[in-house]
């Protein structure tokens, strides 16, 4: 069904009446200077919202700004938390267009998806229950556990987040290839383009 509206979205919205016109995804994904500006921008916007929300979570486990209010430290880096949040979404969403089906079928793709649903959760955990009573440990210098445990996952989310994101960019677990039967049944090789071939077959 999911693979379906992304064939769909690849081979069929926006193309012209012609047999080689492209479609909208495809021409997104064939012109070079729009795409490298939209990739370098992903990872520009990762930084800023990675990074802003770094400085909160070193607050919040204690080991910096130890002095300064957590409620200062977070009302400031806030506004380029957000901007550095919409800027990748609106450009993740662009790259994941251009080229629907191979990233669906790529396992870094998917745990990164995993772990970005983690973060996304303990970031709404966080705010509307973890820091309910933040007046009381708003000035000190050492949160309470509960604190420091939801810094701990939002920081090491995160982390997982960039790195299966870089990872996306090597073709180690690429459909096609001879793989173990659980990286083909994780990406669902069976189904995509390039099959699946059991690297336990091909060793017999």
């Amino acid at each position: 069904m999911i693979r379906d509206v992304l064939v769909w979205l690849a081979t069929k919205v926006g193309k012209g009446p012609g047999e080689y016109d492209p479609s909208w995804s495809e021409a997104l994904a064939s012109t070079l200077n729009v795409w490298g500006l939209l990739e370098g921008t992903h990872v520009l916007s990762l930084m800023l919202f990675a990074g802003t929300i770094f400085l909160v979570d070193f607050r919040l486990l204690g080991v910096g700004f130890k002095k300064t209010p957590i409620s200062v430290i977070s009302d400031r880096v806030l506004p380029l938390t957000i901007f550095g949040f919409a800027l990748m979404v609106v450009t993740g969403v662009a790259l994941f267009y251009a080229k629907p089906l191979l990233y669906y079928h790529n396992l870094w793709f998917r745990l990164k998806l995993i772990f970005l649903a983690i973060a996304v959760i303990n970031i709404f955990i966080f705010h509307y229950r973890v820091q309910k009573d933040r007046d009381a440990w708003d000035t000190a210098e050492k949160p309470p556990l509960k604190v420091r445990m939801s810094a701990t996952v939002s920081i090491l989310a995160w982390v997982t987040v960039i790195t299966f994101g870089r990872f996306i960019a090597y073709d180690w677990y690429e459909c096609g290839k001879p793989l173990p039967h659980w990286a083909n049944v994780a990406q669902e090789c069976a189904i995509s383009e390039r099959g699946a071939i059991d690297l336990s077959e091909v060793s017999q």
